[in-house]
């Protein structure tokens, strides 16, 4: 009978087209636009370079430019067509290269402007060589890589000019070889907030309908047992969250070059987890909503503070320190605590015990309230 059931209702849930198109839309669509930007092949857009000048210093930082690969470099542009491309959002910036920048006088050179220059100089003073950024101010996230790029290469190259030596510098030190990205961190957020919207929204709507056209009160005139029909419906979801974990991650991997540390199969069975503990927090969501409305606008509120709160797209302890203090203990929050431990430190599923203690003691609570609330009929 049991098996009739879960046969059943998994029929019935690929047969709901809208439902399933929508369960898995949500996630590859957050999978690719966070891909496409965020990405190991995704750049901060698209700069044009004006090159008036064709010194050796000024080919070098096109070159070091396009093989910093922050951005797409786009030439042979004059400066009019640079400007009206930044106004119409084509480009994010453009930088002119004057006439002669990067001409140094040499050696005899210098020599001969030393000998007529006053006897208590030390040294000549080159006049200054600009180089011009434009710029749009409200773009100032893709500006920021251009503007420390130069300020970087400039100031090496000042150093040479000058032949001076570095006394101040800093030394970088990795305390591990991982290559991670923004898209790396993100992935494991949308592993969460994948299942958690199908789970949490999925399992409301689903059980408040049934409710509304009294099929789970003929269940009770059946002699399948109510366990059984629960134990359906929660296995045959799980399914799903097995497929959209599958496709979510495909993305992430073969599409994006996702780098995961850790075991796949640990982190699946983190993430179904979190599903389960979602299930569970979509009974509780109907057993105390009579319509179907109701458990669709309780699940929204529960859900979208916790998509923009529970780490999904940033780290939570850079949050106010108060607010912190209370989403750390949201169901999201240690869910994707554990998720990133695995994927980007190749922990096990158990190494962050007090993140699985968070998780299971949600998982419990709601269980028990949903078992001391939960009704197969509204009467």
């Amino acid at each position: 009978m049991f098996l009739k059931l879960f046969v059943a209702d998994i029929k019935m849930m690929f047969r709901n087209k809208q439902a399933l198109f929508w369960a898995f839309m949500f996630p590859v669509l957050f999978s690719f636009i966070f891909g496409f930007f965020f990405g190991k092949e995704a750049k901060s857009g698209t700069i044009a370079i004006v090159n008036n000048s064709k010194t050796q210093i000024s080919e070098s930082y096109v070159t070091a430019l396009e093989d910093a690969n922050i951005y797409t470099v786009k030439k042979d542009i004059s400066l009019e067509e640079a400007s009206e491309q930044i106004e119409s959002g084509k480009i994010v910036a453009a930088v002119e290269i004057p006439e002669s920048f990067g001409e140094l006088p040499n050696l005899s050179e210098r020599m001969v402007m030393m000998q007529g220059a006053p006897s208590d100089s030390n040294n000549i003073e080159i006049p200054k060589q600009t180089l011009k950024i434009f710029l749009d101010p409200a773009n100032a996230q893709a500006n920021a890589p251009l503007i420390g790029f130069t300020d970087k290469f400039l100031s090496q190259v000042n150093l040479t000019a000058q032949n001076a030596s570095e006394i101040f510098t800093y030394e970088q030190e990795k305390t591990n070889n991982k290559d991670l990205t923004y898209y790396d961190f993100v992935l494991s957020g949308i592993l969460g907030l994948s299942v958690m919207n199908s789970s949490i929204t999925g399992i409301a709507i689903a059980m408040s309908k049934y409710r509304e056209d009294k099929i789970l009160k003929r269940i009770t005139t059946t002699p399948v047992p109510t366990w059984a029909f629960i134990l359906a419906e929660v296995l045959s979801r799980l399914i799903l969250n097995v497929l959209q974990i599958s496709v979510v991650l495909s993305i992430g991997i073969y599409f994006f070059d996702a780098n995961i540390y850790g075991s796949i199969f640990a982190l699946v069975m983190a993430t179904m987890l979190g599903a389960l503990l979602f299930q569970l927090i979509g009974f509780a969501i109907a057993a105390l909503s009579k319509t179907t409305d109701a458990a669709q606008g309780m699940g929204t509120a529960i859900t979208i503070p916790m998509m923009f709160l529970g780490g999904v797209f940033f780290p939570i302890d850079s949050l106010p320190k108060w607010l912190y203090a209370v989403v750390q203990y949201f169901p999201l929050s240690p869910l994707l605590k554990i998720l990133r431990n695995i994927s980007s430190e190749g922990a096990s599923l158990f190494a962050d015990s007090k993140s699985l203690y968070i998780v299971c003691a949600w998982a419990i609570g709601v269980l028990i309230f949903s078992i001391w609330r939960f009704r197969l009929s509204d009467e």
